[in-house]
């Protein structure tokens, strides 16, 4: 629901519009004038203001013009008596959503109005940011290792209990995480996801806080963060043991207090978000070597579900297979492709290190290999899954060189592929490869 501010020097109006939208579950704030509703406009964001134009003081124009200059993404609803209309006609040409005559009709026309802003500040909301809804492949095809995995799903997504996504690179936890959304009670809400190996500190400081004009060089408008647009949604937070210390601590806070600042802003922005985050790496083990704050982990590990790497469910991977098949080849403009018995018994039998991510990249290559629409086994090009001789004595980090290697070679220098193939973020990809000498 929306949080709204209502002003009038009217104490009986003031009460009357708090009573039934508090009855439709809004949080309403009271302010009895223009001086007290400004300081609530300092203080916090609010989706809908209704504000009464004429009031002892400072009018209700100064305050349309401080939260259209403010807070622009505020829907503004103005109150005004008979006689005043040429005032709210010239309060919508300031940005003003609508305007209600006094005496009220009925709560039920109040509803309407301020049902219809909220709307159009959920459509604001899904242009400038993003909207998505349910999982683009189904999470499981029937394999008994998901069975407890969706069971656990469907019993924490009614809740708005924090989630904590482990398992290895490519195993479907963006899905997962999806699934959850689209099973909750705020699916019709925005589901953002935030990659946190992506963008650099200050980058993702900025993506996730948003920003004021001029808090840094280059920052020429404000711009509301994924936080803010996430409000009555849900937020995904991927590969969130890349977070530097820093952004560790004002996630914490952020967790707890559901308020933050934008960068370079003095005001506390409040977002209603439900929390989902994921990693491929040991938490625990971070812990212990200082690199991942403990109480962040208990904050985020509320909920904690492991999801099996696909060799462990191999009865998924031909369901899988078809459907990853099928939007391949419309993504490509491509006819439907068939897969040959030879082909789909190598695919069963492969090990996928690289889990779904892999297996969706394995067949991507063969329709284009292949030129046509059917695929055998030649056009997978499947490698070879035994070790190495020459490693099989190798110390630990022989090994683990020799596998950047050979996964930067299979994605052909791409470090961001050859990252996922390994199962670890794109930072520590880089420090290892500082470490070995490696470019």
């Amino acid at each position: 629901m929306a949080r709204i501010l209502v002003v009038d020097d009217e104490e009986g109006i003031r009460s009357f519009v708090a009573e039934a939208l508090e009855r439709d579950g809004h949080e309403v704030t009271q302010a009895g004038d223009a001086d007290e509703a400004a300081r609530h406009l300092d203080s916090r964001g609010f989706h809908v203001m209704i504000t009464d134009l004429r009031m002892p003081g400072q009018d209700g124009m100064t305050l349309v013009r401080k939260s259209r200059a403010e807070q622009p993404e505020t829907e503004v609803l103005v109150l005004t008596a008979h006689g005043t209309i040429d005032t709210a006609l010239e309060a919508m040409k300031l940005g003003a959503y609508d305007y209600l005559q006094k005496p009220i009709a009925s709560p039920d026309e109040l509803r309407l109005i301020i049902a219809r802003a909220v709307e159009r500040r959920a459509l604001r909301d899904h242009h400038e940011g993003t909207h998505d809804v349910a999982a683009p492949i189904p999470l499981a095809y029937g394999d008994p290792a998901m069975t407890p995995i969706e069971d656990a799903l469907r019993k924490v997504a009614p809740t708005n209990a924090t989630v904590l996504l482990t398992g290895e690179s490519g195993t479907g936890k963006e899905i997962a995480a999806r699934t959850v959304h689209s099973w909750s009670a705020r699916a019709q809400g925005p589901f953002i996801a935030m990659n946190c190996a992506a963008l650099s500190e200050t980058l993702l400081e900025s993506e996730l806080f948003g920003h004021e004009k001029g808090a840094f060089t280059g920052a020429v408008t404000r711009r509301r963060g994924r936080v803010e647009l996430a409000d009555g949604g849900s937020f995904f937070l991927d590969e969130v043991a890349e977070l530097k210390p820093e952004l560790q601590a004002k996630l914490l806070r952020l967790i707890q207090e559901r308020r933050f600042e934008r960068l370079g802003g003095t005001r506390t922005i409040e977002s209603d978000v439900r929390w989902i985050a994921a990693t491929n790496r040991n938490l625990r083990t971070m812990i212990e070597e200082g690199r991942f704050r403990e109480d962040l982990y208990h904050r985020l590990a509320v909920f904690p579900i492991h999801l099996p790497p696909l060799r462990e469910r191999r009865r998924d991977i031909l369901p899988l297979t078809d459907t990853l098949l099928a939007g391949i080849c419309r993504g490509l403009g491509r006819p439907p492709a068939t897969i040959t018995d030879d082909a789909r018994t190598r695919l069963e039998r492969h090990s996928w290190r690289g889990n779904i991510r892999e297996l969706a990249n394995a067949l991507e290559r063969a329709v284009i290999l292949a030129g046509g629409p059917n695929l055998d086994a030649a056009h997978f090009r499947l490698d070879d899954e035994s070790t190495p001789a020459s490693l099989a004595d190798g110390s630990l980090a022989d090994l683990e060189r020799e596998a950047i290697k050979r996964a930067l070679a299979a994605a052909r220098g791409n470090r961001k592929h050859a990252a996922e193939q390994l199962g670890i973020g794109l930072r520590t990809l880089y420090d290892k490869l500082k470490r070995y000498g490696l470019d």
